[in-house]
This record gives structure tokens, C-alpha cells and sequence, in this order.
């Protein structure tokens, strides 16, 4: 089977049921197709009108199979450890001030919600590469911890790119907090942020080289570039690009989704999978990446700033248009020409903040959240079959992964 047929098989399967559970009613329907998803305590941040939206998860549609829960976090723990530990020793520089703010966002407390790593270790498992174990009377399978290691480097490198990503976005965007507390620029500077993020980068590529495989090497290479065009798409769009769905959706998988894809492709490369495998593991991470994203843009209207860890209404503010609008100027055409005579002017976002609570754009972009979480469930589902039980452990994580991102509120 090609690799292509295997991907088409995914998609039309994923969105057959994607349909059966949203789309039995057509969307164009009256607004009162839309009251079976209200729910009481979401509103857009601003305004008055509370947006709709659906609480239950896409997997709600029927009788599911009976499985042992499953805690994506808690079933690589032991290992998110190592890796955390190993990531702040690797960040260690000669000079303090550069050492200080290296280690900012790896410190104890502040590391995030680390789902970077938990979806490359996660994935490692799944892909039938387990966890060392102790072979017979404390003799370890040498080899499997050796490959195991390797698997959690690409974990390592993903986090220390994705860190680095985040301290340059703050100097760009003059962020004042993250995860909570300040931002490194806020506390230290914009100059010694830059160049923290940069130090990370080359520790992310120091790793990367020890592995020696120039096909991973370039895919991590490709998601650092994507990082870059994304934000360089972001920062230069031209008034049609910013009220382009299909625009914002290439810059949010260049930006966010493109090294979740990459990385998961790199895992199943290592592990010596087939290429289809290796594009069912690319397909998980991208659509993943992108559901996450969306759900980040809802949250931006809908969150708090003491739940996000970060200001609400950042993207408005920053004159950045995400799916919520988007799908609210299909509604509201007259949006666009607010949008158009630019976001900098707090008049222009309040009557965006308008027209958006009285659209169906926050609802909506969550039922394009499930569609790509959807996605990402069925390239697990078409992983070869393998009965070991820390393989179906891990397999069943990575969908309850899917579950979380479109569920979570911060």
C-alpha cells in the first residue's frame, strides 16, 4: 500500500466521522442549529454575547470500546524526568548571565506543560521501542537502551527548539509574562533573550549532530526553518493574506505544528519504520499540532490571563488574526473592513470583540480543532498492529492526548 493511499484511507475515515458526529445538521442552518452546543460559562472576553461552543469530546458519537484509563503525563513520568534532568544540565554555560537565563524556562515549577516530550516518548513506545528493562539478573538489553536514549535526544532537541522559539516570540511580540511568571525579556533584556534562545539552538544542534543521521538532521533542520517563515509570515502579511484561512493555516503549521510533525517522523525514522509508518507518526504530530493551535486561538478570546499563564487578548492586541475572526468575517463581511483599518486602535478591537461574540467564530474553530484532532486519532488507529501491552498503553495515550488539547482550558 502507497504511502499516499494510506494517508487518504486516514483522512476518509477520520472525516466520515467527523461528520456523523457534527455535521448531521449543515452548518448553514439557522442559528438555532447552533443551541445544543451553548454552554453557560464561555464568553468572549470583552463582549457581552456568549459564543457557543461543544464541551463533549468528538469521541462521544456512540459506544466506545471499555480500556483502562490513561494518563499521557503520568505514564512517561519517570522518563519526562531524565529528560528534564538532562536538559538542565545541558544548558549550562561558562558565562552566568547566559547560564541564568538558558535555564529560565527549564527550572523546577516552570517547565511547561512539556507536551513536546511526552508526545516523542509516548511515540517512541507506540512504535514498539520500549522503556529499558532489565533482561535477566540485572543484565540490560544494551542495545534497546542505547536506541531508547537516542529517542529521548530527539525529545530533548525538540523542547530546546521549542524554548529557543519562545524566547525570540517574546522579544518580537514584547511579551511581559509566560508560563506564568515573567518573560525572559521582561526580567532580562531583549538582547540576552535573543541570545539565550540562540544558545539553545546550538545546543539543540549539538545533540542532533551526535546522532548521526542526516535524514532526522534534516527534518529538525526543516522545522527550524518552518519556525522562522512562519513567523516571518506572520509579521508580513498583506491584507488578503491576514483574512486567508488557508494563509493562516500554512503559518500555523509552519509555526507550530511543523516540529511536533518532524519530530514524531524522526522517531519512527530512528526506530527503522517503514516509510508509511514514518508518515502516520508525521500525520499524528502535524494534526495534533494544528488542533492544539486552534484551541490556543479560542483560548486567547475565552481564557484568563491567570489561566493561560500569559495576557489574554494577546493576538488582538497584536493586530495578529486567528480562525475565531476569520470564520466571524465569513459571517460578518463587514468585519474585514475593520480588520483591514488595522487592530492598533483599541476602537477596531472592540468592534471586532463585537462582531465576534454575536458569530458562531469561537465554535467553529473548536469543531476545526476536533476535525485535525480527529486526524491525528486515526493515524494512530492505522499503526501496524502489535498486541504488546505497553504498546496499546502508549497508543491509547496518544488519543487521550487529542482528547486533552481540544478539552483544555489553559
Amino acid at each position: 500500500m502507497s504511502i499516499y493511499r494510506t494517508i487518504n484511507r486516514i483522512s476518509r475515515a477520520a472525516t466520515s466521522s467527523y461528520q456523523r458526529l457534527y455535521w448531521s445538521t449543515p452548518v448553514q442552518q439557522s442559528p438555532h442549529h447552533y443551541s445544543r452546543f451553548r454552554s453557560p460559562s464561555e464568553q468572549v472576553l470583552g463582549c457581552r454575547v456568549i459564543s457557543p461552543w461543544f464541551s463533549r469530546s468528538f469521541r462521544s458519537g456512540g459506544p466506545q470500546p471499555q480500556y483502562e484509563e490513561v494518563d499521557p503525563f503520568s505514564l512517561v513520568a519517570d522518563e519526562l524526568s531524565i529528560v528534564a534532568n538532562r536538559l538542565r544540565s545541558m544548558v549550562v554555560a561558562e558565562v552566568p548571565k547566559l547560564a541564568s537565563a538558558a535555564e529560565y524556562f527549564f527550572k523546577m515549577g516552570v517547565e511547561g506543560k512539556r507536551l513536546r516530550p511526552t508526545v516523542i516518548l509516548l511515540m517512541a513506545t507506540a512504535l514498539n521501542v520500549q522503556i529499558s528493562k532489565p533482561a535477566s539478573e540485572g543484565v540490560v538489553d544494551i542495545i534497546s537502551t542505547e536506541l531508547r536514549t537516542r529517542l529521548q535526544a530527539i525529545a530533548e532537541i525538540t523542547e530546546m527548539i521549542h524554548v529557543a522559539s519562545l524566547l525570540h516570540d517574546d522579544v518580537l511580540d514584547d511579551a511581559d509574562t509566560r508560563r506564568g511568571i515573567g518573560s525572559l525579556n521582561f526580567v532580562m533584556g531583549n538582547k540576552i533573550s535573543v541570545l539565550a534562545g540562540d544558545f539553545l539552538l546550538s545546543r539543540a544542534c549539538i545533540t542532533l549532530a551526535s546522532l548521526k543521521n542526516t535524514e532526522v538532521v534534516s527534518l529538525i533542520a526543516t522545522a527550524v526553518e518552518h519556525l522562522v517563515t512562519g513567523e516571518t509570515m506572520q509579521m508580513s502579511s498583506s491584507a488578503d493574506q491576514r483574512s486567508s484561512m488557508d494563509y493562516y493555516l500554512q503559518k500555523t503549521y509552519y509555526k507550530t505544528a511543523s516540529l511536533i510533525s518532524n519530530s514524531c517522523k524522526s522517531i519512527a525514522l530512528l526506530t527503522g519504520q517503514t516509510a508509511e509508518v514514518a508518515m502516520l507518526a508525521y500525520e499524528y504530530g502535524k494534526n495534533l499540532g494544528l488542533a492544539f493551535q486552534l484551541i490556543d486561538d479560542v483560548l486567547d478570546f475565552t481564557g484568563t490571563s491567570s489561566s493561560l499563564g500569559k495576557g489574554a487578548l494577546s493576538d488582538i492586541h497584536h493586530g495578529i488574526v486567528t480562525a475565531p475572526i476569520l470564520y466571524a468575517m465569513e459571517e460578518f463581511p463587514e468585519l474585514r473592513s475593520v480588520v483591514d483599518r488595522g487592530l492598533d486602535d483599541p476602537a477596531n478591537v472592540d468592534l471586532a470583540l463585537e462582531y465576534l461574540g454575536k458569530s458562531h467564530g469561537i465554535q467553529r474553530t473548536r469543531e476545526l480543532a476536533a476535525k485535525h484532532a480527529s486526524l491525528a486519532s486515526a493515524a494512530v488507529d492505522s499503526f501496524p498492529e502489535n498486541d504488546d501491552e505497553d504498546v496499546q498503553r502508549s497508543r491509547r495515550a496518544l488519543i487521550e492526548l487529542t482528547h486533552r488539547v481540544i478539552n483544555r482550558t489553559k
